[in-house]
């Protein structure tokens, strides 16, 4: 059994999900990244060049339980 794999423009398919960078921000300095699944509505990562990360949903930002 062989896994799906195919680089596209942008990012990258593996198996059921779909990774692509959506965004390079030289003025944000940040990057932002889409993952999506069949089973999955897209998340998107915000990646700042210190390695902060937000992580949004359709629900809203996820945050750590310690910090709600």
């Amino acid at each position: 059994m062989s896994i799906h794999y195919k680089e596209t423009k942008n990012g990258f398919e593996f198996g059921d999900v779909k990774i692509t960078r959506m965004i390079a921000s030289e003025k944000k300095e940040q990057i932002i990244l889409i993952i999506e699944t069949s089973k999955q509505k897209p998340i998107q990562i915000y990646v700042t060049k210190t390695g902060k990360l937000k992580i949004y949903s359709e629900y809203g930002e996820w945050r750590p339980e310690e910090s709600r």
